[in-house]
């Protein structure tokens, strides 16, 4: 029998569980553009009670959950701020411009953090010739950062200056609970200190759909009109809601497993000739492990390539930066096979 691949490429690939898909197919279902969707409507108040906030729309995706917040709140000609490397610049296809009309003023830092002095130097002046800074965004965890965890103190102090500096702060959370099961809090921790946050159920999380946008009740509202206008609403939404429920429910403190695989996989590739670890084994924060490539080695495509030869998928992150990200369908034993095959590829493209 062929020995299935190990995909190493997202959390996003993770498959329903057995146990998920009985949770959807028992769900009541309704029809949630008309109000009257049971299952999404208990989704929306379970996370809204876990983030502390008033309400909850369930979208599609991450990206629609975060340009929902950003054309609920921005009018065309405003600014966001965040890290240069955030999600809603690097791979949202435009759409803060696109669909909201908005200007991003970058910043830079390690990791995709940055300080409260950062925030307030890019705020704009009050003059007829500036955009109107409107939003501050935070990403937890990080994507390309290496997916880092904002500490919880520095956290709440950059979203105190936004807030004092009269912006709206977002927090891009698509997997906010690997931050949170990395620091051993509560979603609180973070979500109370901002106006809006964005949650991920099919990454980490493992359901097969979905995200959710929470907030104020008032926010909510007017996002549910745009959720509309971008043909986000969803019909009988309740059978993926119910795995989100479930996600919820049965897969959070589980994520401390995914961590614990990435610093598994670490290891390995720190001691695999022509690759470079990015940190070192013990201190990878979540879920994510970035390496470099020794120029012999060739391209990420290149390598990423060779991998999938043996029987691992992963994907480049630059010319020759490659991530590997840990998931629910990859066990232990999977990381021991996928760090023999790294080091094999390795070997073959020094030979």
């Amino acid at each position: 029998m062929q020995t299935p691949p190990i995909d190493l490429r997202s959390d996003t690939v993770t498959r329903p569980t057995m146990a998920m898909r009985e949770a959807m197919m028992a769900a009541p279902l309704g029809d949630d553009v008309l109000g009257d969707e049971p299952t999404v409507q208990a989704l929306e108040a379970k996370i809204a009670a876990i983030c502390g906030k008033e309400a909850a729309l369930y979208v599609p995706s991450g990206t629609m959950a975060n340009q929902l917040a950003i054309r609920s709140v921005c009018e065309p000609g405003d600014e966001i701020i965040a890290h240069k490397e955030s999600h809603i610049i690097q791979y949202e296809t435009g759409a803060p411009a696109a669909l909201s009309g908005c200007m991003i003023a970058m910043l830079d830092g390690p990791g995709g953090t940055f300080a409260p002095e950062d925030v307030r130097a890019a705020i704009r002046p009050k003059d007829q010739h500036a955009p109107i800074s409107k939003m501050l965004l935070l990403e937890n965890t990080h994507n390309k950062g290496g997916g880092t965890v904002w500490p919880v103190d520095q956290f709440a102090t950059v979203a105190a200056e936004g807030r004092a500096c009269g912006l709206h702060v977002h927090i891009d959370g698509a997997r906010l609970m690997n931050a949170c099961v990395a620091l051993s809090v509560a979603p609180t921790a973070f979500t109370q200190h901002v106006d809006s946050v964005s949650v991920c159920f099919s990454k980490g999380l493992g359901a097969p759909v979905g995200s959710a946008l929470v907030g104020s009740a008032s926010l909510i509202a007017r996002a549910r009109r745009f959720r509309k206008m971008f043909g986000g609403a969803m019909r009988q939404s309740g059978l993926l809601a119910a795995a989100c429920i479930y996600a919820l429910d049965h897969h959070v403190a589980r994520l401390a497993d995914d961590h614990a695989n990435a610093r598994r996989l670490a290891r390995q590739i720190a001691s695999t000739p022509g690759l470079s670890l990015e940190g070192s084994p013990d201190t990878i924060p979540t879920n994510m492990v970035f390496f470099k490539l020794d120029a012999r080695l060739g391209t990420a495509k290149d390598f990423c390539a060779r991998l999938a030869q043996h029987g691992v998928a992963a994907i480049g992150m630059g010319p020759a930066r490659v991530r590997m990200v840990t998931h629910l369908d990859v066990s232990a034993n999977d990381i021991d096979r996928a760090g023999e095959a790294i080091a094999r590829a390795a070997k073959e493209a020094l030979a």
